[in-house]
């Protein structure tokens, strides 16, 4: 299965974040943090930094450089959300790595902020397998539960991840996420989308056509042509709208 939803993800409603992360300083620095960590020109525009913690991250950019950046704002976290809609913005241009710096920016000002997470997320969506996406997007659902976009994407990521494994649990993961998102938001038209696809591998095609239209009924953009043909060759759309 093609990955064609995810880049609905780019529309997300911006969330209200919760407050700065507060930063605890330890005794006695551990292995990890003794040893200088740094930020190459690849690693910049890799999620988290290609793999840090926030600490390391803080810690390579500087104290000098954040300090700087959060003059122009209230707090941290209104710093936080700032670089987060702005990552969401070259998102929307299709500015991968300005994207993901400026993500990886708002995760190390507020690594309680779910945007970063799930911004990220989209971009991880562009690897091989969905692992690292899922991951992030895991992230920002613990930080945002209800978040019925989050859910969305995660229900999408355990789809693709089937269509790879071949294995029961990916699959009804991705139902229970698809689920979650509709009770969350009834009118997610790519959840809808989604779960027709489920219903598809189920062979229930009644129900695959059913939520094919429910999504339709909420965003025509939603709708994959492609897999509305391979629908139409296992069942005629019965409602006779598509043919």
């Amino acid at each position: 299965m093609k990955n064609i939803l995810i880049p609905c993800a780019l529309l997300f409603a911006f969330l209200v974040t919760t407050p700065a992360q507060a930063q605890r300083k330890s005794k006695s620095k551990s292995k990890t943090e003794s040893v200088a960590t740094t930020i190459t020109a690849a690693s910049r525009v890799q999620p988290l930094f290609g793999g840090l913690s926030a600490a390391q991250a803080e810690q390579a950019l500087g104290a000098t450089y954040l300090g700087n950046i959060q003059k122009s704002f209230a707090s941290r976290t209104e710093a936080s959300d700032f670089f987060a809609t702005k990552g969401f913005e070259y998102l929307n241009e299709g500015q991968i790595d300005t994207a993901t710096y400026r993500l990886n920016l708002a995760w190390v000002l507020n690594p309680k902020n779910p945007l970063p997470y799930r911004g990220l997320g989209v971009i991880a969506s562009q690897q091989p397998t969905p692992d690292a996406s899922i991951d992030l997007l895991n992230q920002a659902l613990a930080l945002a539960p209800n978040d019925n976009q989050a859910l969305s994407d995660l229900g999408s990521l355990y789809l693709i991840r089937y269509e790879q494994t071949k294995k029961k649990k990916d699959l009804s993961t991705s139902t229970d996420f698809l689920n979650k998102a509709l009770a969350a938001d009834s009118t997610n038209a790519t959840a809808w989308q989604q779960l027709a696809r489920v219903y598809y591998i189920q062979e229930d095609y009644a129900k695959a056509w059913n939520a094919v239209h429910q999504g339709q009924k909420y965003s025509v953009a939603s709708i994959d042509f492609n897999f509305i043909s391979e629908l139409i060759a296992k069942q005629p759309d019965p409602q006779g709208t598509f043919k």
